[in-house]
Order: C-alpha cells, then sequence, then structure tokens
C-alpha cells in the first residue's frame, strides 16, 4: 500500500488513528491538520510512529522560530529580490506548482557579500511555504487534493564559482531544511541543461537529501524543451523553456514570472570578504617556497582551496606533475594556474580547477619575493569528487547530443 488517502493497509490506518492521538496537543495550531497532512510525517519515516511524532514535533519548533505562520508577509532585501533568481512559471498537468531555479544565473559571491546566508535561507523557506499556499489554493480550485510541487533547476551556467565553499554550504542548508520541514511535498526535481561539471555540484549536496528525494531528480537530456511537456503543459511554460507562455509584452521569457539574477553590483556590497576557518597553516620563510600537493587520481574532480596571509601578500599558482616520485620545483613542473602576487592579507583568496588530467596538482605559495620577512599562511585543500552516476547520465546525454554541423 502507498500509504496514502484511500490506500492505507489495516496497520498504516491503525498507525494514522494513533499517530492523530500521540500529536493531539499540536493539532489546535496547525493550519489543516488533516490525514492528508499527517500521513505526509508518517510516509517520511516510514510509518514509525516515534520517529514521525519526533519529526513533527521539531517542526512545529521550526515554525516557530522562523516564525512561518507570517512569512509570507516578510519582504527579503532588495539585493535578494533583485538578484535571487526563480519563479512561478505555472502548475503541471495534475494542478501542482512548478517552480523554476535558475541556478547557472546566481551570482553566488555577490549575494553572500551583499546579504547574510540566513537571509538567503529565509528566502528559500519562504518560496517553500509560497508553494504549500499554492497546493492549498489549487486544491480549494479543483476539489481534489493537491500536496506536491515541482522543482526545475535550469543548471545552464553552472560553473567553478558556483561551488565557492560558502555558497555551497547554502544550498546543503537548504536542503537540510527542505527534508526535515517539507516531507513528501516534492514530486519531482527535474534538472535542465546540466553541463559536465554537475555531477560535482551533485555530490555535494545528495548527502543532505534522502533516498526518496534523490529517486524522484529527473535529468533531461539534450532535447529537454520536448521532455520537459511530458511533465508540464507547453501553455504552463514560458517559451525561453520550450513552452507558449509569454508577458503580456509578449517576451518569452515571462520576466514578470521568473526573475533572471544576473551579477549583483559591488554596490549591495555589505562586506569585502565572508568569514572563513581554515585547517592548516604553514610558515613560509624569506626568499622561500611551500609546495601543498594533492593527488588526483581520475579525470572529473574538482580542486577547491582557500587561503590568507599574515601581515602582507603572497604569491601563489598551481602546478601538475604526473610522476609523484619526483621532487620538482615549479619551474620544471606543468604550470597550470600561472603564479601570481595577492594582497591575501587584505582579502582572503579563493578558487578551484577542474582536473581533466590525473596526477599530482600541487598548490605552490611563494615567498622569494621577499629577502627579508617569512609569511603565516592559513589554507584549505579539497577535492571535490563527481557523484558518479550522475556523471554517467551527463556523459549519455553529452554522446547523443548534436553536433553544430547537424
Amino acid at each position: 500500500m502507498s500509504g496514502r488517502v484511500g490506500d492505507l493497509s489495516p496497520q498504516q490506518q491503525e498507525a494514522l488513528a494513533r499517530f492523530r492521538e500521540n500529536v493531539q496537543d499540536l493539532l489546535p495550531t496547525l493550519r489543516n491538520p488533516d490525514d492528508y497532512f499527517l500521513l505526509r510525517w508518517l510516509r517520511a519515516r516510514k510509518f514509525d510512529l516515534q520517529k514521525s511524532e519526533d519529526m513533527l514535533r521539531k517542526h512545529m519548533e521550526f515554525r516557530k522560530q522562523q516564525t512561518l505562520d507570517n512569512i509570507l508577509t516578510w519582504q527579503p532585501p532588495e539585493v535578494i529580490q533583485l538578484y535571487d533568481s526563480g519563479g512561478l512559471s505555472g502548475y503541471d498537468y495534475e494542478g501542482c506548482p512548478v517552480w523554476f531555479d535558475l541556478v547557472g544565473k546566481l551570482d553566488p559571491k555577490g549575494l553572500l557579500l551583499s546579504a547574510s546566508p540566513q537571509e538567503l535561507i529565509r528566502k528559500r523557506i519562504r518560496v517553500c511555504e509560497m508553494l504549500v499556499q499554492q497546493c492549498e489554493l489549487q486544491s480549494q480550485k479543483l476539489g481534489r487534493n493537491i500536496e506536491t510541487m515541482v522543482l526545475v533547476f535550469d543548471l545552464e551556467g553552472l560553473s567553478l564559482k558556483h561551488l565557492w565553499k560558502p555558497a555551497v554550504e547554502v544550498y546543503q542548508q537548504f536542503f537540510a531544511i527542505l527534508e526535515a520541514n517539507y516531507p513528501e511535498r516534492l514530486k519531482n526535481l527535474i534538472g535542465i541543461r546540466a553541463p559536465k561539471l554537475f555531477p560535482v555540484a551533485f555530490n555535494l549536496v545528495k548527502l543532505f537529501m534522502s533516498q526518496e528525494t534523490r529517486k524522484k531528480i529527473v535529468i533531461l537530456g539534450g532535447d529537454w524543451k520536448q521532455e520537459l511537456q511530458k511533465f508540464v503543459s507547453p501553455d504552463q511554460l514560458p517559451v525561453e523553456f520550450g513552452g507558449t507562455m509569454t508577458d503580456p509584452d509578449g517576451n518569452p521569457k515571462c520576466l514578470t514570472k521568473i526573475n533572471y539574477g544576473g551579477e549583483v553590483p559591488k554596490s549591495y556590497y555589505l562586506r569585502n570578504q565572508v568569514r572563513t576557518q581554515y585547517e592548516h597553516t604553514a610558515t613560509v620563510g624569506r626568499d622561500s617556497f611551500v609546495q601543498v600537493k594533492t593527488e588526483i587520481l581520475f579525470p572529473g574532480c574538482v580542486l577547491r582551496w582557500q587561503f590568507a596571509s599574515e601581515g602582507a601578500d603572497i604569491g601563489f599558482g598551481v602546478f601538475l606533475k604526473t610522476k609523484k616520485a619526483e621532487q620538482k620545483r615549479a619551474g620544471e613542473m606543468t604550470e597550470v594556474l600561472p603564479t601570481q602576487r595577492y594582497n591575501a592579507h587584505l582579502v582572503p583568496q579563493d578558487g578551484s580547477l577542474s582536473c581533466d588530467k590525473p596526477g599530482v596538482y600541487v598548490l605552490h605559495f611563494d615567498n622569494t619575493h621577499s629577502l627579508r620577512h617569512s609569511r603565516k599562511v592559513s589554507y584549505t585543500v579539497e577535492v571535490l569528487l563527481p557523484d558518479k552516476a550522475s556523471e554517467e547520465k551527463i556523459q549519455g546525454i553529452e554522446a547523443t547530443r548534436p553536433t553544430p554541423a547537424q
């Protein structure tokens, strides 16, 4: 049995009755504590009564902390309203709301230098509450229960800048909140225009998704506009995404419905850096250098780093050596990222590199320009691995995508 209204086994029916009794103290504070609502929490915890109750009670505390009953009247800062992409395009064939999230159009660093992570996450929570409200309105309009939503992630433009650690942490926290507080609300998460970098990005957030959520993820191929119409009627999709919908002025992007984000003007910046904690420190002697070696075993990984210096600038570059047994000076290795001097004592530095070749990658901290003073450097270096299943999917899409000549 599915564990849904009208499709319950005797054991599930009994669990529902007991669950309602166990949480009866919460029912007066809930907007609509019907069987549909209670069964979502039970299904999320496989009808384990204690786990379902714990989950719901934690959610009620979360609602109080975040004042979710009033969140739809809250207005995010202007920079978030203008540059955090996304929007409600319409409804799928069954009447479920369809939300577009234009990940590749985001300027993550610009947003986090202009607003707090808490404000960005709160805006995403507000979207969830708005979509829940849309489900309720659709239920009233259609005369049948609508309780799930469709999320379409447009991944065109996804690049290394989106793997910036503070930005990834915001998405990780958001998905954790989604799992803990909106169980059984996701119908499908559809990815379109996914680039080769997507498997690495997905690997960073998938641990914050349940197995059930991962099963609902669909990555569409090169003919994604046609495939998307299997989920959503063309009249509920902007022309930009393969549908027939336009703005009243004929704009195919439907800017009145979907915010396309973009680069955040520096006039919105409130700070020039995001607070960072580093895993390692090293002293780079005067007229000397320090090398940090990291082995990449297979192509498709991303090397990510953050560093700051104390007192003065530091040189930094990345090199590759394919024979790890050899000790080589920078000039004798393959230069991947040219060494240059960074004012890392004023603004912490960060970066990442797609590793197309296996080998030992060497982060080279250079102080040979200073004959009198040593430098203290704090740094973190990580290897980001791709999710193998999605990597195979993307490779399959790339293999079947027609060339421009075709």
